[in-house]
């Protein structure tokens, strides 16, 4: 996803060399730690041991649920996930270089990174979880890409997910972290904007931001505004399939088939939906109008979902047609994961019915696509469709890593959630 169009950015990342200490000019210290020694891309064999279940607790974490995996177990795995990650982008300020092309580190594919990283640091919080996301927002100066605070753009928006959730973190709120997405939003709603979401990414990327400032200021229009965003790619432009319940990616799918002549419902597509109804149901007051219907989406979407899930617990790149493309695909597994566990947690979903499933993704996971080092194999590309990064292997590198591994922590971090109950 980038720039008026929603298009997902493509190319090839710049590597970082490094260790994290995240001292120096960041001015932070610690280091993430974990488990396992950091690997490089594609190096060293898949880690088999991080989905074992017992009932011991992950310290502060607390006691685990017999069904799940350990919390210790998880958050074992998530340890060596991201500090892969963080090894090779010592620096979060650094530019994202792609294809010859240079990108500034608030954009989309980053912020859903620091989505993952906040949200493991909500269940296990390592100060330089924290501290590593503070750096990053201080960096950009908590600006929105291109500095452009007037933008409607859903993807520039996204860093005001975790410029949201940092200035709620901290007792004395500074209101520096979030003026410029404040502004962004502000002018959306007096505007009266609906239709800047016209691609399903879109709805991950700034829905859960109308939902965190409809939360920090009650007496605001954010939750109308949101919802009539949400209700153009839903309603009039009809990407919901309200028969299968799966999102079609953006209009031009919508007419498009697979060569078995089946639909195409991007994975990681309804994985960006599925997960940005959760992370915005977290807000939504139970006085809202709109509330029942986002939750009837969401468990609807988990029914579906549930009986698509492969054999070998992960997700085809398209729900719609399992030899299209056929095979594992971690970042849409990983949202499902997310979501499922959240839905469990939260008595949305029914633990009976779901947990198996998540257990199932997460063990597929970490055995078939996480490395000993945490480099986190079979993730596709950025791209609008399942063909995008084909074909996948546990060794390749898709063009940007960040947000694959933010998804990873979005899910295996609510499981960790479940399994310290």
């Amino acid at each position: 996803m980038l720039g008026g169009t929603g298009s997902e950015v493509g190319g090839q990342p710049a590597s970082s060399a490094g260790s994290f200490g995240l001292g120096g000019n960041l001015g932070v210290s610690g280091s993430f730690g974990g488990a396992g020694a950091a690997g490089s891309d594609g190096a060293g064999g898949r880690a088999g041991a991080g989905s074992s279940g017992s009932d011991a607790g992950a310290g502060a974490a607390g006691q685990s649920s017999s069904m799940y995996p350990s919390a210790t177990d998880v958050l074992e795995v998530l340890a060596r996930v991201n500090q892969q990650f963080a090894e090779k982008w010592p620096d979060p300020a650094a530019p994202i270089v792609v294809g010859g092309t240079s990108r500034e580190s608030n954009i989309w594919t980053r912020a859903v990174y620091y989505e993952g990283l906040l949200n493991l640091y909500g269940v296990d919080p390592k100060p330089a979880y924290k501290d590593y996301a503070m750096a990053w927002g201080t960096a950009h100066g908590w600006q929105l890409r291109n500095d452009d605070s007037t933008t409607t753009n859903a993807d520039n928006q996204c860093a005001g997910q975790a410029y949201i959730d940092l200035y709620n973190l901290d007792g004395a709120k500074d209101s520096a972290r979030i003026t410029a997405i404040q502004t962004s939003v502000d002018g959306m709603v007096a505007a009266k904007v609906t239709k800047a979401w016209t691609w399903i990414d879109a709805i991950q990327m700034s829905m859960p931001v109308f939902a965190r400032l409809g939360a920090l200021h009650p007496n605001g229009d954010y939750f109308d505004a949101m919802y009539g965003l949400y209700s153009y790619p839903k309603q009039t432009l009809g990407l919901y399939d309200t028969t299968r319940h799966l999102w079609w990616r953006d209009a031009n799918w919508k007419a498009q088939q697979s060569p078995n002549q089946k639909p195409i419902f991007w994975s990681r597509g309804n994985g960006w939906v599925f997960a940005a109804l959760a992370r915005s149901l977290d807000f939504v007051p139970a006085t809202d109008p709109h509330r029942a219907e986002y939750l009837q989406d969401f468990t609807d979407m988990a029914k579906a979902l549930r009986a698509l899930q492969r054999s070998d617990g992960f997700w085809n790149p398209n729900l719609g047609d399992a030899d299209h493309f056929g095979g594992p695909e971690s970042s849409g597994t990983a949202l499902f994961v997310y979501g499922m566990a959240w839905g469990i947690r939260t008595g949305a979903l029914d633990e009976a019915t779901f947990g198996p499933v998540i257990v199932h993704a997460w063990k597929s996971l970490v055995e078939t696509a996480v490395h000993a080092g945490g480099f986190v194999g079979f993730m596709q590309s950025t791209g609008d469709d399942p063909s995008d990064g084909q074909p996948l292997t546990a060794d390749k590198v898709p063009d940007f890593e960040d947000y694959g591994v933010g998804c990873v922590l979005l899910g295996g971090s609510e499981l960790a959630k479940l399994a310290s109950r």
